[in-house]
């Protein structure tokens, strides 16, 4: 089984979020970046499905050079090779256009990406790939196995659970129970220094998307307590300065 798997390298949750260049664009100055989590997931099924010499798995992410240690963790965690396009990523359409230019012609049985990244949040990346490609994409999954050729996945909806077959090759997004997260061990780490990575240059694209500018959200006000003989102080308040009723 031949697997591809999206990675992104996403601020640490604990990074205070500030922007540059009149708020057009992410301020990157003492920032600590990690593999995105919902991503560690989908690589640690990728990993599990291929154990036992039943398989590859080769992680691709999109941006510089100094993404590389992101990468590198993927390659501990034990993805066999990694894929770097060597190109700022500017949004998920222009992420998920580089990824199908190099997985078009690879014949890989399923591409894994998680279900969104955790800086912007925004879960494009697997539905795109699934329509440049035109195969199955399945978005949020919530458990994955195969069963012969066909793989069944099983995903959260209103009210109760979808079950869903698909045929190989698919495209899926990935989020929390398709499997624990792995730690990368001393003997993945070191081995992670002499697996290949290739370095490829972009495709040309012009994103129809443009940033005007980002904004943090406003600073939460004091709290006003109301006792329990001022139920209509509060009602009067939730009307004429909340206005939620």
């Amino acid at each position: 089984m031949n697997i591809l798997v999206c990675i992104s390298n996403v601020p640490d949750t604990t990074t205070k979020v500030t922007f540059a260049n009149n708020d057009t664009e992410f301020n990157t100055a003492g920032v600590q970046y990690i593999l995105n989590p919902y991503d560690e997931i989908a690589l640690s099924k990728a990993i599990e499905l291929t154990e036992g010499g039943k398989g590859k798995v080769t992680v691709i992410h999109v941006g510089d050079v100094s993404t590389e240690p992101t990468i590198r963790k993927a390659l501990a965690t034990g993805a066999d090779d990694a894929v770097r396009v060597n190109t700022s990523p500017i949004d998920g359409l222009f992420v998920a256009k580089q990824i199908a230019a190099y997985a078009k012609d690879k014949a890989f049985d399923m591409i894994l990406t998680g279900r969104e990244s955790i800086d912007y949040n925004n879960g494009q990346v697997a539905g795109f790939l699934g329509a440049l490609l035109n195969i199955a994409s399945v978005s949020v999954i919530k458990s994955l196995s195969i069963e012969g050729s066909t793989a069944v996945l099983e995903r959260e909806i209103e009210g109760g659970k979808e079950v869903i077959g698909v045929n190989l090759p698919f495209i899926a997004s990935c989020a929390e129970g398709v499997a624990e997260p792995r730690i990368p061990n001393m003997r993945g780490i070191m081995s992670a220094r002499t697996k290949p990575l290739q370095v490829i240059e972009p495709v040309a694209e012009i994103s129809p998307i443009k940033t005007i500018r980002f904004e943090t959200p406003s600073a939460k006000s004091a709290a006003r307590i109301f006792s329990a003989d001022e139920a209509d102080k509060l009602i009067e308040a939730l009307h004429s300065e909340a206005k939620v009723l």
